[in-house]
Order: C-alpha cells, then structure tokens, then sequence
C-alpha cells in the first residue's frame, strides 16, 4: 500500500504569506526577523495594573443595551454572501481570498487586524477511482464519484473549484476486495459482525454516516482487519421523507442531501498540523522541528488505509449487489431502499485513492479592541473560515454573525465605550482538517494565554435552522448565558426570548467536550473556560460538508430573514460584552460542583460491584463546593461595597477575586496528559477515546472503566483507580485556586 509523499508545498514552492504585519503577529520564539511577537502589542507594565483609576467606571449596562438594538440582518446577509462566492478549501487561493475579506472587514472598522501565517501539512487528493465489479447478474459499473449541480445553480461557474470528494489524509493506495456492512461504524458493529461468523479482514468496510464522525469510522474499520473503507450518506438519515405516494424532494426543492450529495471530511486523528503535534508550527521559511514522511505514515493518528466518502446513489448500489445475511432491522434503510445484507460480497469494490499531503500556508486573522482598566486580560471570540466547498452554514454563518458583533463593537466605540478588557476577534484557517489554526495559535501562545485569558467564545455554525438556541459551554458560564439569552427574542417566536425556548429543552445548556471544534485547544489543551452555540439542529442541516452546503440553502431554509443570524450574534456579543466590562468576571462555580456531583452519581452506578472506590472524588467534589459557596458570597459582599469606598485595597481585592476565577478552569488540567492523549489535558471534559465528537466528562475515568469491564484483571482495576485519583487531585487544585489560600 503506497502512502502519500510530504512535499514542501502544493506547487512546490510555499506561497507567502498575504501580509505580515509590522506590528501584531504570533509569538513564535524567535522566529524570522520582521516577526515580532504577539505580546508585543498586548503587554502592558505591572505599573499600569497598579495605577487603575479609582474613580466609577461608566455604566457599561447601558452600552450593552445599545449593542443589542445595532443588529442588521442586512449586514450579516451581506458578508455571507460575499464569503460564499466560492469554495474555500484551506491553502487553496480561494480561501487566501477570504482572510483578505475578513482582514478588510476588521480593519475598515479602525480596530488593529492582522495575519499570522503557518506552514502546516495539508491534504488534498490527485486521483480516485471506484468501480463495483460484476455480482449478482449486474455489470460491472464504475462510479462517477461526482456531485451534481442543481438546475438553476448560481454558483454553477465556480463548482468547477469544489475539490473531488475525498477524505483528508487517507492513506493512499489501492485495494480489490468483497465488501462488508458495519452499519455505523462502531466497535460494537463489528463485534456484532464477528458474533455472526462475518470476516471483515481484508475487505472494504461499507458503513454510513450518522452517529460518529468519519476518522472513528474508518480507525474502527482499520482496527476490525478491514483493506479500505467507504463511508456513505445514507437517504434514510440525511435525504428525508416524504407522505406514502408522494415523490421525495431535496435541496433545491427541500432542504435534504440530494441523491449524489457526499459528506467529506478528515480522517486525522489528532489537533493540529500533524508535523508539529504537541508544539507549534511556524510560517514558511521559518525553521521549526517538524516530523517526518516516515514518522507520519507510521503514527496512529494517520488512519493507515484507503478511504472514501460517497453518494447515498453510490452506497446504495453497492448493497444492492451485496449478498449474506440479511442486516437487523436497525441497520436497515429507509422507505424505499433495498434489504441491506452483510456480505461479504459478492460484491467486490476495486478502490483507488492517490492523495498528496503538502505544506502549506494557512492564515489566522485577528483583530484587537485594547481594553482600557485590564488590557491584560482577553475576552476571545472565535470561529473558523476554510470550508470544504462553499460554506454557508459551515462555518460562514458563524464568520457573517462574528462580523456583524464586530460592526456593531465599532459602532459602540463611536457612542464612546472602552471595553474594561481586552477582546480579540479571531478567525481561524484549517479548521476543517484537524483544528489546525487555532490548535496552532494556541500552541504557540499558551503561556500567555493561560495566564492572561478569561474565556473562549467560539460559534463556528451561527444557525442551522429552526429549533432554538443551543449553547454548550463550561459550567461556570451558565447563569451568564441564561441572563443573556433572557435580554434577546427568539428570531421564531418573538413573545418569547432565546432563554424561554432554550429552556424547553434537557438540559437546556449542554457541555463543550468533544474535540468538533476551535474550543478544544482552548479548554482541553490549556483550561481557558469556553462555549460554543448555534441556533437550530444538526438534524436540520442535512447537506452538511457537501456541495449543496451555499447561500441558497440559507436563504430558502437555514435563516431566510437572517433574524437568526442576528439573534446569535446578539448573545454572542453580549456574553462577551459581560466577561469583558463587568468588575468582577460573571462565572459562577457553584453550578460547576452541583455538575460534577451529578456526574459522579452516574459513574458510581456504572462502577457498584467494582473493586473501586469513588471516595477520593466525592470528598474533592464537596471541597470545590465549599471554595465556590465562598468565592461566591465574597463576590456578593464585594458588589454590595458603596462607589465611593472603592480604595487601593478594594481595587486589588477584586483583582484578586477575578484571578482566582480565571484561573480556577486551569487547575482541572493535568500537564501529563489523559492516557494515551497527552495533548488532552482537561480531566473533567474532553472527547470521547472511542468518538471524537462525543461528549464525555471524566473522559480518563470513563476509558479506565470501559477497559477494566472487558479485562476484569486487577491491573485494570488498578488502573481505573488511579484515573479517579487523577480527576480527585485535579478538582482539589481548582478548589485551592478558588479558595484563594496557601495549605
């Protein structure tokens, strides 16, 4: 099986970067001159935390309801439209034009905006063939592998830059085997396999999107024997219904993934360019350690075989000449399709995938507000460019929301208002690929970051469509996203507000733990609390990574009056405005330990019987219940103080008391690492070993436990021990953090 060739760039020659600024980039350790760093531009002197004007702040509240009546649907349907001309892969020209977009945007409205350049490895394919051999009385059919444009496309003319369909550094290579059905793709579907005398070693491996992300599909096919993968998008789950009689619609007609429409996707399994893992990259020209072709190829992160995603037409044809036992009828399609039946065969799939994975320059853009009592201290706000074609919903309706907050930001400058703090506005490149810019960014600031960062808001979807807002967010934000959303209507239901709806739902704030998006470096590598939100369902953006993914399916379903845009960035901007003007930061730890608890309850029903004891745990749960209790009611007494006694020592004494809230989300990391993942660092939330979009809190413990269940040997037993120890140290230092003093 051949592997794909590193080469420098895609052309041979890496392409410079757009603009490097004079003033603001990235640190990067010594970097090339003309390179200065990052900080740079944000430190200020202990001198200035020292001289804080003692005088009463402006009422900021009254700027934070200004900001709320400066939305424009107009705007954020403006900049969507203009991002979504084209496809916009990271490292293609396209996407270069984008960052230029973004960094006119920012500057145009006078904040200080830059790019930082990286050099990262990136993948892109050079050739792909598939063709289902003759079975079961069919011909020999080879598969087009083609999208299809819709009659009527406006943006037929620049289709012809959508990259084929592909997965992102699949191994390349080629394979002719019988073909297996694993249903989804999980363990338990090939265990289900072997329990029914079904071989998939050495076979192609056909399984459908739907409950875990496409690099666990194709990392459990590789660990279940399997050749190659295909990984197809099944009508029963993305191409809707429609009444008995009546023919289906799709997109342009409904909202649904047309028959040819195909998921892409990457199969990295890891944060960041794949050279530089657990360190920081550099721009092009720069010198930085790097791995190698051979290291690479040889890594667990790279998926080792051949892969491919296709059409919902393609998977279907494939069944159709499959031949076995007839699938469970949970792993059978929908309305209308064919019986599904495991194989193998006596279909066999000749596959072919060459890919090339380059350097290439990707590009962050950032803009800066310096705050005017705490420049040093950063309010972030994120979302990513690079799509995997046209990007309307992902990520540009994050990008368009994001631009709208920063034109009303300019427009509350206008009116006279300093942020307390610092916020930056960051749009990153390489999303799409594995977190790349922001893994990156993060990598190479961390020290300051850790020290200087309150909170990371990241909306990389702004709407998918009807279904109300969904924040998911470390628990210390909670009451602030309530008290946010209780100050915006609801875009669908104006007697309503985002929080009357939200609150329909259970629980109406979940947690930010799998590693889907730009949040996973700030909370899970580093401990900078964060949230992430979107309006509407992920079951409602059914032409998610296709091509079908453009500005006419928001305007005829995702948001066709932008009122959604508007609302997300409404809240959006006013959690920021929050965490950046408010005296003391708004987190609340309280709620923190009462999740925690409940969290530990179910862990000790899945462990009854065990050799374990949880005792360690809940004791460091009660101490974080304690230390927040206190640094609450301290909080409370301090807000109570009259403005006219705010001396020196009050000044210092909130200082301290925002400190220890910042610095709390920290303490819940472990510089070793989660076993197995050392660049997860979060013991209380990060993705799941076995899914990276799920959602697991107390990750290690939960692996530990999963393994010790299959084993049952007292080394296992030992070893889930140890992890509740882990999580038991790290609950108990956050606990220090907020009590404020020395054992």
């Amino acid at each position: 099986m051949a592997t794909a060739a590193m080469a420098t760039s895609r052309g041979g020659k890496p392409r410079e970067p757009l603009l490097q600024s004079p003033t603001l980039t990235a640190a990067n350790g010594g970097g090339a001159a003309g390179r200065p760093r990052f900080l740079a531009f944000l430190a200020v002197t202990a001198a200035l935390v020292a001289s804080y004007r003692l005088l009463e702040p402006a009422n900021s509240s009254r700027y934070h309801a200004l900001f709320l009546t400066l939305g424009s649907n107009a705007t954020a349907a403006a900049h969507l439209r203009a991002l979504t001309l084209r496809p916009h892969v990271a490292g293609t020209e396209a996407n270069a034009a984008a960052a230029r977009y973004v960094l006119h945007a920012f500057s145009s409205l006078s904040f200080p905006a830059h790019i930082t350049p990286y050099s990262v490895l990136l993948s892109y394919p050079v050739h792909r063939s598939l063709t289902l051999a003759a079975a079961r009385g069919l011909a020999a059919r080879p598969f087009s592998l083609v999208q299809e444009t819709y009659k009527g496309d406006p943006f037929a003319e620049a289709v012809v830059e959508v990259i084929p369909t592909y997965f992102a550094y699949s191994a390349s290579g080629s394979v002719a085997a019988e073909v297996v059905y694993a249903n989804y793709g999980h363990n338990e579907d090939y265990a289900y396999l072997a329990s029914r005398g079904v071989d998939v070693a050495g076979k192609v491996a056909l399984v459908r999107y739907g409950d875990i992300h496409c690099e666990d599909m194709v990392r459990n096919a590789r660990a279940a024997g399997a050749a190659a993968a295909i990984v197809y998008t099944d009508a029963k789950d993305f191409g809707g219904s429609a009444p008995k009689g009546a023919k289906r619609k799709w997109f342009p007609d409904a909202r649904w993934l047309p028959p040819t429409g195909v998921q892409v996707g990457t199969l990295y399994y890891g944060n960041g360019d794949p050279t530089t893992p657990l360190w920081p990259s550099c721009a092009a020209g720069d010198d930085c350690e790097r791995l190698s072709a051979e290291d690479l190829s040889a890594s667990e992160a790279m998926p080792g075989i051949p892969a491919l995603p296709v059409s919902a037409r393609d998977g279907e044809t494939i069944l159709k000449a499959m031949g076995g036992d007839v699938a469970p009828p949970k792993w059978q399609g929908g309305e209308g399709a064919p019986v599904y039946r495991l194989g193998p065969g006596p279909a066999v799939l000749n596959l072919t995938y060459i890919g090339n994975d380059t350097l290439a320059t990707i590009e962050n853009v950032y803009a800066v507000i310096q705050g005017k009592e705490e420049p040093d201290r950063y309010v972030i706000i994120g979302n990513h460019r690079d799509a995997w074609t046209f990007g309307a919903i992902d990520p540009n309706s994050g990008t368009a929301a994001m631009l709208e907050i920063a034109e009303r930001l300019s427009k509350l400058q206008a009116k006279g208002w300093r942020p307390r703090r610092t916020i930056i506005l960051c749009s990153w490149d390489a999303e799409e690929f594995a977190l790349i810019g922001s893994t990156e960014w993060v990598e190479e600031n961390m020290d300051t970051l850790a020290s200087r960062a309150i909170a990371y808001l990241n909306v990389d979807i702004s709407v998918f469509g009807p279904g109300g807002l969904r924040p998911r967010a470390t628990p210390q934000l909670d009451e602030l996203i309530k008290e946010a959303s209780k100050m915006v209507p609801d875009p669908d239901e104006p007697s309503q507000t985002l929080y009357d709806t939200m609150m329909r739902y259970h629980p109406p704030i979940t947690r930010v733990a799998g590693a889907g998006t730009d949040f996973a470096a700030f909370l899970q590598h580093i401990g900078v609390p964060s949230l992430d939100m979107s309006y509407g369902l992920f079951d409602e953006y059914p032409v998610y990574h296709s091509l079908y993914d453009d500005y006419v399916w928001v305007e005829r379903f995702g948001d066709p009056l932008f009122q959604r845009h508007v609302a997300v960035a409404s809240v959006w901007g006013l959690i920021a405005l929050k965490l950046a003007d408010d005296e003391i930061i708004p987190f609340n730890y309280v709620s923190y330990a009462s999740e925690l608890e409940e969290c530990t309850k179910d862990i000790a029903e899945k462990c009854k019987g065990f050799p374990v004891s949880l005792s360690p745990l809940q004791k460091s749960i009660k101490q974080l219940e304690t230390a927040a209790t206190k640094i609450h009611e301290e909080k409370k007494l301090l807000q109570a103080e009259n403005w006219s006694l705010k001396t020196r020592q009050y000044t210092l004494k909130v200082r301290e008391i925002n400190d220890r809230l910042m610095m709390a989300e920290r303490a819940f990391t472990n510089r070793e690492g989660l076993a197995g993942r050392p660049w997860y660092k979060h013991m209380i939330y990060a993705s799941s070993d076995q899914d990276d979009w799920g959602t697991k809190a107390f990750p290690g413990i939960v692996s530990a436990m999963d393994k010790a269940k299959k084993s049952n040997t007292t080394e296992s037993w030992r070893s889930l021990q140890h992890e509740i120890y882990r999580v038991a140290r790290a609950v108990s230092k956050a606990s220090a953090v907020l009590d404020g003093g020395l054992t």
